[in-house]
């Protein structure tokens, strides 16, 4: 035991030097990436604590705020359409126990009077438009306002459709592929390789792993942005500074949601994430105003 202990200790403290030298000077294993654009304030399904999620009006009003990215889901009618909508099944968001998949586009509910918003239980939201948004609409409305469209499904003619859309547009660049699942983000990949790529949550967890093992500054990172989900004591002790930073000097932009305080600001703008998502972007625009003047967009 002991002559195992006289190599294997020297080796492991060599390791450990190595991976700390280049996790801070990645630049010397992976060439820089530049960002096609950056985001301090992401607007959860388009600003969904102010009006009601996911319609026109709610996008001006975070376009309004400044917004960097709309964050959407995506869903089909039965005529092909694609459409920004959270749910397959409306009932939550009209009343009417149908799928999206079921209807033609013309035939699809208004959303209700008002909805809960999610990550904030006991709030609602309220907006005169109730109508469900094409997302060719949104794509014409704000023709360089970056977007993540987020695929829940299975749907690979909905992934097929996103795609076309997307190249007609022009968007290739600031359009990004979101999906919890790698079988889904790997069809998405193959439907339009030019967009760039968020995070799954597995391979969430496997740069994690890679960073707590020392790894992470010698394995390839192709995705552009990492969207963590994390409760806000779990973000302060995985989430490390260094991890972002590293992160960061790779061309990976960490976006924390969806944080709807200013406590959840601070905290996460604290760890040195990229950006944060939110149900509330007037909220967060206050804040970053506030804190970094010179953060506010033209």
């Amino acid at each position: 035991m002991s002559l195992f202990l006289y190599y294997a200790l020297p080796a492991l403290g060599s390791y450990a030097m190595l991976s700390i030298f280049f996790l801070r000077r990645p630049h010397l294993l992976h060439t820089p990436r530049a960002p096609n654009f950056r985001v301090r304030l992401g607007a959860h399904r388009g600003g969904s604590g102010e009006l009601l999620e996911n319609t026109m009006e709610a996008m001006e009003n975070s376009m309004a705020q400044h917004s960097d990215l709309l964050e959407l889901d995506c869903q089909l009618t039965r005529d092909r359409v694609v459409v920004v909508s959270h749910d397959e099944n409306l009932c939550r968001q009209s009343g009417l126990n149908r799928d999206v998949s079921s209807l033609d586009f013309e035939d699809l509910p208004l959303y209700k009077e008002e909805l809960e918003v999610y990550f904030s239980p006991g709030h609602f939201a309220h907006g005169t438009d109730r109508r469900m948004v094409r997302l060719e609409d949104l794509f014409q409305r704000f023709p360089r306002t970056p977007m993540s469209v987020e695929i829940k499904g299975k749907n690979e003619e909905l992934i097929r459709e996103i795609a076309g859309l997307v190249r007609r547009f022009d968007r290739n660049e600031i359009t990004i592929w979101a999906s919890e699942k790698s079988s889904i983000m790997k069809k998405c990949k193959a439907a339009n390789p030019e967009m760039p790529q968020s995070f799954t949550i597995s391979r969430g967890f496997w740069v994690l792993l890679s960073y707590y093992l020392g790894l992470l500054p010698f394995i390839p990172i192709p995705e552009k942005f990492f969207f963590c989900f994390l409760p806000n004591i779990i973000n302060r002790m995985i989430m490390r500074k260094s991890l972002i930073r590293h992160l960061e000097e790779r061309g990976v932009q960490v976006v924390f949601w969806c944080l709807n305080d200013e406590s959840d600001f601070e905290a996460a703008f604290s760890v040195g994430a990229s950006g944060v998502m939110t149900d509330y972007p007037t909220a967060l625009r206050h804040y970053l105003d506030n804190h970094e003047p010179a953060a506010r967009t033209s």
